[in-house]
């Protein structure tokens, strides 16, 4: 099986970070490319309009969620996915191999399928790579993803190596079951922070011929120095003339590490999830608009940018409007974050046309404050810790 109206075409390339255009049935996508989350057909607060003309070229949609509400077959009959939510673009979505790793609690996995109650009425449910790939070409996406198990990053190596060998079974199980030549399928690259399991996991991921590749089990708690390392192992391991996914990073300074280490794909819902708690993209890092220092700033979030958080309104107001708890707050923040992804992105693309990358890799990162190390870690662990209803 191959996909048919699916390709990536490289345009340039600057050390190794790369340029170039994924084409698919529901339209081009420029590459180095970020997916705004739209886990259940929308992302939180802006339309699909909005997101067209904040940049998005694609979106990513969450098979677990839509199989529990409203439902593949209702989604089907509504006319797809794409015409479900009103989003004319390109569709990625996850296979919910990740929510069967972060509501573990409610999940049990075995070679055969994983089984699970679903976190909204309890009731019992089960994916098999099969399911998983039958939903997805049910819901008319453009991009599935086969159906892989993550493990933590404080795994043990052998529950990593198990988790790794399950995928790639899982993985042969997708290539089999994919009917729709419309419809691109990418496998997916595991083996926790270990070079050895990265580079077997890669050779028998490539070995399947899938169309696209994604680098998964990252972002998952290790420290951004072992997920950087076993980004640029990885990479190097994939071909060159297939789209590469780093799943679940979205944090600008990620984004940009990951662009100048080959990959071309990337989706997180952090700009819009801290946007809902007041913190705003900025080239110098988070703000918190909510504090009482911007509450009497007339000018706007970030000079220069064109979102309408900041062509129309201070900073003052905004502020004001989440101390207020009025949801146009909420709104033209996360319109303002994905914003800011998206110029992040548009410039990365540039530069590397252009030739100077790196030079705009180290100005960005040398400016950028990201937050700190240990306290990022600790929110990693207790949002899991939530997710698993620790």
């Amino acid at each position: 099986m191959t996909a048919s109206g699916f390709s990536l075409v490289l345009n340039a390339t600057d050390g190794g970070a790369r340029a170039g255009v994924i084409e698919s049935p529901h339209g081009a996508v420029d590459t180095p490319a970020f997916m705004p989350v739209a886990t259940q057909g929308s992302v939180k607060g802006v339309t699909p309009q909005e997101l067209q003309e904040l940049g998005a070229g694609i979106v990513l949609g969450n098979t677990y969620h839509l199989y529990l509400r409203p439902g593949i077959e209702v989604i089907e009959e509504m006319g797809g996915l794409h015409e479900f939510m009103g989003w004319k673009g390109p569709i990625l979505t996850d296979s919910g191999g990740f929510q069967a790793f972060s509501l573990r609690a409610m999940a049990k996995l075995s070679d055969d399928a994983v089984v699970f109650r679903s976190h909204l009425d309890g009731s019992l449910h089960r994916f098999t790579p099969e399911s998983a790939v039958a939903y997805q070409e049910r819901l008319g996406v453009d991009v599935m993803m086969c159906l892989d198990q993550c493990v933590a990053a404080d795994g043990s190596e052998e529950a990593v190596r198990e988790a790794m060998e399950r995928t790639h079974r899982w993985a042969a199980r997708c290539r089999d079951a994919w009917k729709s030549s419309r419809q691109a399928l990418f496998g997916i690259v595991q083996g926790g922070v270990s070079e050895e399991m990265r580079r077997e996991s890669a050779e028998f991921i490539t070995g399947l011929d899938f169309p696209g590749y994604a680098v998964g089990g990252l972002a998952v708690g290790e420290t951004k120095a072992e997920m950087y390392e076993m980004v640029s192992f990885t990479g190097e391991l994939l071909p060159v003339d297939r789209p590469r996914y780093l799943m679940g990073v979205g944090s600008p300074e990620d984004l940009v590490e990951g662009v100048s280490r080959g990959m071309d794909m990337f989706d997180c819902a952090l700009p819009t999830r801290v946007a809902r708690n007041g913190a705003l993209l900025t080239p110098e890092g988070r703000i918190n608009v909510v504090a009482a220092r911007y509450s009497r700033v007339k000018g706007p979030v970030q000079e220069g940018c064109d979102c309408l958080a900041c062509v129309g309104f201070s900073m003052g107001y905004i502020s004001h409007l989440f101390r207020a708890k009025e949801l146009l707050g909420l709104r033209l923040a996360s319109i303002h974050n994905l914003r800011f992804v998206q110029r992040l992105m548009e410039e990365m693309r540039c530069r590397i046309v252009s030739g100077d990358f790196d030079d705009f890799a180290e100005d960005f990162l040398g400016r950028y404050r990201p937050t700190d190390e240990a306290a990022r870690m600790a929110q990693k662990r207790r949002w899991m810790r939530e997710r698993v209803g620790g």
